[in-house]
């Protein structure tokens, strides 16, 4: 055989091909730009997430240090600091075990000297002003001003009021700089110099291991290469430098690496792949449905002129090579305008993903990782190669008689007849001739389908968030009181924080209130004797006996407890001879039982000191011997959220002569329905002017969450559904564009022996009914599918899910699917019915 040198002709040829076929071009682009255009969306809003997220967890966290060795001193720091495995690391020292000003007592403040890694990794940025240098200067976060009530000027005074081992020291400073408070991070800063640091040399010497006091411990934050094995390096780290990962060691450390990190917590199961890789599939799927369709419109309408080609001498490999380049052409086109629009879609639709997660109100930030452009960019190119393959192959493989001869659906020169009882009516003309290309049809029912069925499982999806669910987690009651720590701190410590009278008093006298009641707890002297299940860790009195946490509930905290077995007997618990075990749940409210140390009908021996809980032998105490009644859910509403492994339940009248102070933690209460939105501003600008130094929650906060997340779910899956429903209709009108173009011969020697335009265009519309027809049958039972084997299971994954079946949605969108079949067959029809009959029958010679 004989090689010629052709490659230059083929690409003229590809090039005039692809120049008179401009209807086609466009189609294509279009198509290639809305398959590209869904991946980079979907890659922008995985990417962006997760970015976002890590990020915000780094703020969280306080930095984005990947490890850290904690409560150090300047010799564990020297003997550290050099290690060839760090890359940087920060000398940050905290200087007080806390700041004691009572307008911190909403917002955790922390009193610190921070060097320049320090600042780097800890997202400092200063607004305005400078480090601190001189002994007296200070910067903070412009939040902790704002509640200290110093103006954000350089040089404005503030005193603090520092806890230094247990005893209150009071300094005064002047502001040298201030950075914008990050929402995230709900702590207060305050950095000092470090002149300052060199001034209090002796106050700052720490022996914590001793007395665990926090002053002048050493936060060294480490950076390494990368973040790739950070448990590792830092393991190697404190071991090559002489310290030891055994708590029980003298030389042990504290350490732990930044949970912010994927790498450091991220682990993909095989469903997670399945489910992903399904994803990928089914997009590009969708994009291959209308770009294959595309091609073949161009093959079908051209077949004669690659007939021609045929007849002198181009071969089929020659041919495929045309198709690929015209592909790669569109592809060079499409593509950018698809990568670029879906960067910015999935970058709008990143805030609502966030604003729904424990990061609400940060700010996100998506960078145009490059990854995001490659992975999409080779996913669309990968789908535009794919579909090009079969209509380039037919192509190549058409014989030039076959090319002359080819009407839609039959390149094998003959096609058999039909005998039919039912004459020439346009239904069953139009039922006929979908059936001569069984394949294109299908492809263009699933394409149709898959919109409407996506757009039905994220409306299902968001209908399946139950809100009693969602808000009884957080909600017992309509809302609940307390001292400002209750909710920020990990204990609630007694009567210097509980929740005052005059509050209670300002919300039983509001218009509107129905009832409430008191939780009374928090760190009292009652004690467990012979406890059960015992280790080293618990906490035991002088005489042996463990720790408790009991609860003293008035009626309406009561009445909300959740039974899990035994009986809920509100008379005999009232006798005070009975008690309530608490038992913790789990995210589905399915409870721990193997964790409930005392079985229903058992006794239980508390004993009641009234004074410390350390109580030499010869203290007095009570002992109240009581029979386990039943036991309870241990939820946030009626607990101070300190795991405990001993918890127990008592009515407030039992429970109150068994504590010296009986404090207060929180207060329940309901109001009417009309009175909500009152009581909820009343209680805002009480807790603002009146006493700051108390605070509320309410089941309408969490409702808004639950609003909000409904409406995000319907939002990104209603605009991944309105890009495949694009892709779907575009993929429908090239449906009807093909039938139309490659039968224009076929139409025309039928209008020669008497058919109407009309009735034509009836056929037409009957085979968009058809496809309409279809999609609607196909739809539902897809839908059907979807909804029982995809949402039912992730709603028993998901706590806060209750599965409903649905699927009216989808019916609803039925009536504008006909439509479409209506309008585009006989649209198509009239952009394409220019020539005369005799035109179009010469066509053919």
């Amino acid at each position: 055989m004989i090689k010629v040198k052709n490659k230059k002709v083929i690409r003229k040829l590809a090039d005039k091909s692809f120049k008179v076929n401009k209807a086609r071009n466009f189609f294509a682009i279009v198509a290639i730009a809305l398959t590209s255009l869904l991946f980079t969306t979907l890659f922008t809003m995985g990417i962006g997430a997760v970015e976002s997220l890590q990020r915000a967890t780094m703020r969280q966290a306080g930095g984005d240090g990947h490890a850290v060795l904690k409560y150090i001193t300047d010799d564990e720091f020297n003997h550290v600091k050099d290690h060839p495995l760090i890359k940087e690391i920060a000398y940050n020292r905290i200087l007080s075990d806390g700041v004691m000003n009572d307008n911190f007592l909403k917002r955790h403040t922390e009193f610190w000297y921070y060097d320049d890694v320090g600042m780097k990794l800890g997202f400092i940025e200063l607004k305005e002003g400078h480090r601190p240098v001189a002994e007296n200067e200070v910067i903070a976060d412009s939040k902790t001003l704002q509640l200290l009530g110093v103006p954000l000027e350089l040089g404005a005074p503030l005193r603090l009021k520092l806890n230094i081992r247990d005893k209150e020291v009071q300094r005064d400073f002047i502001l040298s700089g201030w950075w914008k408070s990050d929402p995230v991070f709900n702590a207060g800063q305050i950095f000092a110099s470090k002149a300052y640091v060199d001034a209090h040399a002796k106050e700052l010497q720490s022996n914590y291991k001793k007395d665990h006091f926090y002053t002048g411990t050493i936060s060294a934050y480490i950076m390494f290469d990368n973040s790739l094995d950070l448990k590792g390096k830092l393991s190697t780290v404190i071991t090559e430098s002489g310290y030891s990962l055994d708590e029980d060691a003298p030389n042990y450390i504290a350490n732990n690496v930044n949970w912010s990190y994927i790498s450091t917590n991220f682990s993909v199961d095989t469903e997670t792949i399945i489910a992903l890789t399904s994803a990928l599939l089914l997009i590009m799927f969708t994009g291959y449905l209308i770009i294959y369709n595309i091609f073949q419109i161009s093959v079908m309408r051209d077949i004669r002129f690659y007939g021609l080609l045929k007849t002198i001498g181009t071969s089929g490999k020659q041919i495929r090579r045309i198709i690929r380049r015209q592909a790669l052409v569109l592809s060079g086109i499409g593509i950018p305008f698809g990568l670029i629009a879906g960067f910015f879609v999935g970058k709008a639709l990143i805030p609502l993903l966030i604003n729904h997660t424990a990061f609400a109100g940060t700010e996100v930030s998506v960078s145009p990782n490059p990854w995001i452009f490659i992975g999409s960019a080779l996913f669309a190119l990968i789908t535009v190669m794919i579909s090009t393959f079969k209509p380039g192959r037919i192509a190549a493989a058409v014989s030039p008689v076959e090319a002359v001869r080819y009407t839609d659906g039959n390149t094998k020169g003959g096609r058999k007849l039909k005998k039919s009882t039912e004459g020439a009516k346009m239904i069953h003309m139009a039922r006929s001739n979908l059936g001569r290309n069984t394949k294109r049809t299908v492809l263009v029912v699933i394409s149709l389908s898959l919109s409407l069925v996506l757009l039905n499982t994220a409306f299902t999806l968001s209908q399946s968030i139950d809100m009693d669910k969602y808000v009884s987690k957080f909600n017992d009651t309509d809302f609940l009181i307390a001292h400002a720590e209750y909710f920020h701190s990990p204990f609630f410590s007694g009567p210097e924080n509980e929740t005052s009278e005059s509050f209670i008093q300002a919300v039983q006298t509001q218009p509107g209130f129905e009832e409430g009641g008191r939780l009374y707890g928090g760190k009292l002297v009652l004690t467990v004797e012979n406890g059960k299940d015992t280790d080293k860790d618990d906490v035991t009195d002088s005489r042996g006996n463990f720790t408790a946490t009991v609860y003293g509930l008035e009626d309406l905290p009561l009445h909300q407890l959740q039974l899990l077995d035994g009986e809920l007997d509100f008379e005999k618990l009232a006798s005070g001879k009975y008690i309530l075990e608490g038992v913790d749940l789990d995210d589905h409210n399915i409870p721990y039982m193997e964790k409930a140390l005392y079985k229903v009908g058992e006794k239980v021996t508390l004993h009641s000191y009234m004074g410390a809980a350390e109580a030499p032998l010869d203290k007095e105490y009570t002992t109240h011997a009581l029979t386990v009644l039943g036991h309870v859910a241990i939820k946030s509403t009626n607990s101070d959220r300190l795991s405990d492994k001993y918890n127990f339940y008592l009515p407030a009248n039992i429970y109150k002569p068994l504590a010296e102070q009986p404090a207060v933690m929180s207060y329940a209460f309901n109001v009417s329905p009309d009175q909500e939105e009152a009581m909820e501003s009343f209680l805002k600008s009480y807790t603002e002017t009146t006493e700051p130094v108390m605070n509320y929650t309410s089941k309408f906060t969490s409702m808004n969450e639950f609003s909000g997340m409904q409406n995000t779910i319907m939002m990104i899956g209603g605009t991944l559904s309105l890009i495949i429903g694009l892709i779907g209709i575009l993929n429908f009108v090239n449906a009807i564009l093909t039938s139309i173009l490659t039968r224009r011969q076929e139409f025309a020697m039928l209008q020669s022996i008497g058919m109407t335009k009309k009735q034509l265009r009836g056929m037409l519309i009957y085979e968009g009914l058809y496809y309409v027809l279809g999609t609607a049958l196909f739809s539902i039972l897809l839908g059907i599918i979807f909804s029982i084997s995809i949402v039912k299971p992730l709603s028993s994954m998901m706590w806060f899910l209750s599965y409903h079946f649905i699927i009216w949605p989808l019916l609803v969108l039925l009536p504008l699917l006909l439509l479409l079949g209506i309008l585009i067959p006989v649209a198509v029809y009239s952009m394409n019915d220019k020539q005369s009959i005799v035109e179009r029958l010469r066509e053919s010679e």
